[in-house]
Formats: structure tokens, C-alpha cells, sequence
């Protein structure tokens, strides 16, 4: 009888000191895991460093799941150190997308073994596991639910999510619209779930991004919107001191499980430590922004730009297309007392070129469009429009012609080579005017923008906005411009070609409830930048205090529906006026009265 193999998986994510590493868990659903990112910004990063007990000696050959994110350069090179030992494997320099990267074969005792991941660039290196086992055959590589249950084996975990409960309403994704729509449901007597895949709530006003949430804000926005001195909002707070509200942070919606149309339940995953949960309700709202709930339930949804006929909209382009608003990657420069080395950086540079004008900086928490160091005009085309000479963050963006969901870590990527790249160049365009320059920090999650949008009863249009259309089942308002990024700049492709902000009438319109559920997913409602809207609509309807107010009247209906044991689409039909009472009251006094006032 052959000898049994010894083997164990460690994830980077269960470590237990991060070191100068974080913990970057936004890809989950396209690469497969949560992983740790030594994000220093060119200065290489403190050790991630953790014990781990061996049960048998032996000799253990080494897997690593790294990724070369930038072929031919490897700038997120870093080595892996087993009881001190540096192992002559180099991490992220093999050309090769995440992968189990061999590296070597050590012996090791039973008992306790050190193990830290040394970054040796400062530039992104990044690891999700590592797999040690006494056997030859290696880790399956796929991201799919083969290697999903051989990580789960291996961590102990069930193959099954375990059940957290039944709740009155379940709210994905926890920007500004989730947590309106939570404490608003909460504050209404109804038992909420708000499932967020990151560590911090708020979406793109969080301290991870830190935009401050535009268009029509209203009570409830700005009582969640105030911040503790760390940037980050005080929502967490608010929902905690609500007893009917429970909050799943760092956990990744994976799964739907539909009956007959209607959403019966959802599967997500802690991002630390796997363990995947299950959490049932009657009706659902999606506030992921990425319609990602009817990804998985099916429901019927748009993409992209419609052509101008479609609708007749006098912004749309002649022909329709799949593209769509990108990403963004904002950040921050300093100028230091002293001066501040920055290496080279050639796999940067070949994607900004000669670009040498850092505006557009987010200054602070809720202060964006800052100016930065340029050279000139940061050889921006002399014939550009001068509106699109200003410092404007969102100038920054890629991504426009690329699935947003399935390649969003390259996006990200994309706009992080721009960045150093045009950093480098300013400091070696001017090396003494510039020689005290430094990155005061740069995020590592990207604004997003434009996902899927859902269809709901009616598709709200351009038109609909400037003619302030009357519709029987309006419920809220939304205001501000027509906000649409042009892609296709001719030289910088992380550059808009244009930008149109088009302020109207300045006046608010109404939202239609029909905008605001699905079509063929009975229990299923939304609010935010996917709402049922055509692409020119969404650029004004996506503004985070736009969502809030969707997401006060979903709370609404929400809570209508458990009173009446109806779907949104039969709320509609019978009860609208009740409903906008509800809204209405709901805006004068953010929900101070309970559903027992009601």
C-alpha cells in the first residue's frame, strides 16, 4: 500500500499578521479567492507573517497562487520564508496570470512552522495561498467549484453554506443606497440583512475611495454620510444601534437559488476565513450597483450604450455599443521636507507614455478634482476642449470596451501603471523641481462605474428627465446633470476622449416605481446606478444621493410588501399612494416613527 499523502493549504487572507500587506478581496468572483497585495506604492511592505502546525514531518513540496501582473517587468516579485529560511523561488516573475507557482521542496518537522511573505518591490505583489503537501500532484488551477471544494476540504470547512436565518428583507452591496435602504427598512420595524463585500461601508464615499455622494441627498444620505476622523462613515454605527439590522461585512454574494421566478435565497462568503452562509427572505434589494443579484436569478437586464433612434435621446451616440463608464483609481501626491526617491518603473511608463500631469487628485475625504504637478499642459492635445483641460478625478479611467465583470482586477491594474507612470514622469521631466515629490497614498480599490443595469415595468429615458414626465407611480426625485465620459482619448487610453455635463433645467424629475424592480424576478427590487434607466438616463440617476433616494422608497415598498403579502409589481398597482405617503414621511423625518406608528 502506497503511503498516505500529507498535505495543507494555508490562505493568505488567514494569516495572521498582515504585515504591511492588505488584504484585497474585490476579485473574489472573477480570480476565485481573496488574496493580500503588498500595496506600498514602490516601497516594499512589512512581512506578512503567521504559525502554522505541521501534524506529520516530512518533506513538503511548496505551491504558491501568485500572478506576474505585468509580464516581462514582474514588479510584484516577493520571496516566501518558511522557520527563516528564504526559499530560491521568486514569486510574481513568471509571466503567468494567477496560477500555483512551484517552489521547491523542504523538509519540515511536525509542530509549529513561521511562514512570511517578503515583498521585495513595493509594486503589488500579490498572494493567495500557499499549498504544502507531501505528494507530487500539484493544486487544481481552475477557479471553479472543483477548486472551490478542494479549498474547502482542506480548511475543514462544509460543502454546504451554513443557514444564518430568515430575515424581512435582504439588501446586497452597502454603498450609500444599501445603507439607506437597511436603516431605512430597520427603522421601519423589518428584520434586514445588508450583505457588503468589503471591510467599510459607503461604496465610493467609503475611506477606501471617498467621494462625497452628489444629486438629490435628502435626510437620511446626510445622517449616514458624516465621518469619524479616519474617513470612515458613521452608517456602521447607525445600523448597529438598530436591533432588526444585522450587517455581513467582507462577504461576497456568490449564489441566488430562484423558484419559479422569485429569489428564495442567497449564498456569501466571508472574505477571512471562507466560511460560506446562507440568507433567506421575501424580498430582496439589490444595491451591489452591478445588478449582481440578477446575474445570478436571471433577471432581465440592459448593457452599454443604446443608439440615438432607440429611444430618441439627443445624447446618445448614433450606434449602439457595449461600452460603458469605466473605472477610477484616485489618489494623492505630497511634497516631502526632503528628497524622495522613486525607482524606475519602465511596465508603468510604457502605458502613460510621455502623460506628465497629476491633476485631478482626490484632496481629501468628500474633496475631489484636485490640481497636481504637471509639465506644461501635460502634453495634453492643444485642440482638446477646455473643459477637458481642468482637474477633474474622473479623467481618470479605464476599462470602457472591457467586461467590467470579468476584468476588473485588470482595470484596476491598468490605472495603477498609469499613475506611477505619470508620477515618474513629472519627477524625471523635473527632477529638481520635483525631487521632494511623493505618493501620499493611492487606492487599491477603483471607483467603479458602470455595470449592468436591470429592466424593470418602464425604462427611464433622457427625455423622461428634461420633460420632467408625469408618471401615476412616482415616488421620489433624483436631480443634477447629465454626466457622460467619452472614452477613446487618442494617445492615453486611461483618459477620457470628452466629457459631457449637461445641467438641463437644473430641476428635479421624478422616479417611476416601475424603474425600480425587476420585470421577471417577482421579489426583486433595486436602487442605484443599475436601476431600470437607458445608459444616458443612469449617468444623473447614478449619483450616490440619487440611490439614497431609491433605496428610501425600496424600504417602503419593501415594508409594504410584508404588510400586504404582495410583490412590488402588485404594491404598485394597488397601494402607490400609500406608498408615496410612506416615502413622504419617511424624507421629513428620516424614520423616526416605527412601523407600529405606521
Amino acid at each position: 500500500m502506497a503511503p498516505r499523502n500529507h498535505e495543507f493549504l494555508v490562505e493568505a487572507e488567514s494569516f495572521d499578521e498582515f504585515g504591511g500587506w492588505v488584504l484585497d478581496s474585490q476579485f473574489e468572483l472573477e480570480m476565485g479567492s481573496p488574496y493580500l497585495l503588498a500595496h506600498g506604492n514602490g516601497k516594499p511592505v512589512a512581512d506578512a507573517t503567521t504559525t502554522v502546525n505541521v501534524s506529520e514531518s516530512g518533506n513538503y513540496n511548496i505551491w504558491v497562487r501568485a500572478k506576474d501582473w505585468v509580464p516581462d517587468h514582474h514588479p510584484g516579485r516577493f520571496n516566501l520564508i518558511i522557520n527563516g529560511h528564504v526559499l530560491d523561488t521568486v514569486f510574481g516573475e513568471n509571466d503567468k496570470d494567477w496560477n500555483w507557482q512551484f517552489g521547491g521542496r523542504v523538509e519540515l518537522f511536525s509542530g509549529s512552522v513561521k511562514l512570511a511573505l517578503h515583498d521585495l518591490t513595493g509594486f503589488c505583489g500579490r498572494c493567495d495561498a500557499l499549498f504544502f503537501s507531501t505528494g507530487d500532484t500539484p493544486p487544481p488551477e481552475a477557479a471553479d467549484e472543483t477548486h472551490r471544494s478542494w479549498r474547502r476540504r482542506l480548511r475543514g470547512l462544509p460543502n454546504e453554506p451554513v443557514d444564518v436565518g430568515t430575515f424581512d428583507v435582504i439588501v446586497v452591496g452597502g454603498g450609500v443606497p444599501g445603507i439607506t435602504a437597511a436603516l431605512t427598512s430597520a427603522r421601519l420595524g423589518e428584520r434586514v440583512a445588508l450583505v457588503h463585500d468589503r471591510p467599510f461601508l459607503g461604496g465610493n464615499a467609503s475611506p477606501e475611495i471617498g467621494l462625497r455622494p452628489r444629486g438629490k441627498v435628502g435626510r437620511i444620505v446626510d445622517e449616514i454620510y458624516e465621518r469619524h476622523a479616519n474617513g470612515d462613515l458613521i452608517a456602521i454605527q447607525l445600523l448597529q444601534a438598530e436591533s432588526r439590522a444585522s450587517v455581513f461585512l467582507e462577504h461576497t454574494v456568490y449564489s441566488a437559488a430562484t423558484v419559479e421566478g422569485k429569489i428564495t435565497s442567497v449564498d456569501a462568503r466571508d472574505a477571512k476565513s471562507g466560511r460560506e452562509i446562507r440568507l433567506s427572505a421575501p424580498n430582496f434589494i439589490d444595491c451591489s450597483g452591478k445588478a449582481i443579484l440578477g446575474v445570478f436569478a436571471g433577471a432581465e437586464t440592459l448593457f452599454g450604450r443604446e443608439s440615438r433612434n432607440e429611444y430618441g435621446e439627443s445624447l446618445a451616440p448614433l450606434q449602439g455599443d457595449k461600452a460603458h463608464h469605466g473605472n477610477t483609481v484616485f489618489f494623492r501626491t505630497k511634497m516631502e521636507g526632503s528628497p524622495v526617491h522613486f525607482p524606475a518603473v519602465p511596465w508603468a511608463t510604457d502605458v502613460s507614455k510621455e502623460f506628465a500631469n497629476l491633476s485631478g487628485q482626490l484632496v481629501k475625504y468628500g474633496e475631489e478634482n484636485g490640481p497636481g504637478p504637471r509639465i506644461g499642459n501635460g502634453v495634453l492635445d492643444p485642440t482638446t476642449r477646455p473643459r477637458m483641460k481642468k482637474s477633474m478625478t474622473h479623467y481618470w479611467e479605464f476599462g470602457q470596451f472591457l467586461d467590467p465583470y470579468s476584468s476588473g482586477e485588470h482595470i484596476r491594474d491598468h490605472l495603477l501603471r498609469a499613475i506611477y507612470g505619470t508620477f515618474s514622469n513629472v519627477k524625471r521631466l523635473e527632477p529638481e523641481t520635483y525631487a521632494n515629490l511623493a505618493l501620499d497614498w493611492v487606492a487599491f480599490v477603483p471607483a467603479q462605474g458602470e455595470f449592468r443595469r436591470y429592466k424593470g415595468d418602464y425604462i427611464l429615458t433622457e427625455n423622461d428627465i428634461r420633460n420632467h414626465t408625469a408618471f401615476p407611480d412616482a415616488v421620489v426625485q433624483n436631480e443634477g446633470a447629465f454626466c457622460l465620459h467619452i472614452p477613446g482619448n487618442k494617445d492615453y487610453d486611461f483618459r477620457l476622449k470628452d466629457w459631457e455635463w449637461d445641467e438641463r433645467d437644473g430641476k428635479p424629475y421624478d422616479i417611476p416605481f416601475r424603474c425600480l424592480y425587476s420585470t421577471n424576478i417577482s421579489n426583486l427590487m433595486m436602487a442605484g446606478k443599475h436601476i431600470s434607466t437607458t445608459h444616458v438616463a443612469s449617468s444623473n440617476t447614478k449619483f450616490m444621493g440619487n440611490g439614497g433616494q431609491h433605496a428610501t422608497a425600496v424600504a417602503a415598498a419593501a415594508h409594504l410588501c410584508r404588510k400586504y403579502n404582495m410583490t412590488p409589481r402588485s404594491i404598485c398597482k394597488k397601494h402607490i399612494h400609500e406608498m408615496r405617503d410612506l416615502v413622504n414621511r419617511i424624507s421629513e423625518d428620516g424614520v423616526t416613527v416605527r412601523s407600529s406608528h405606521l
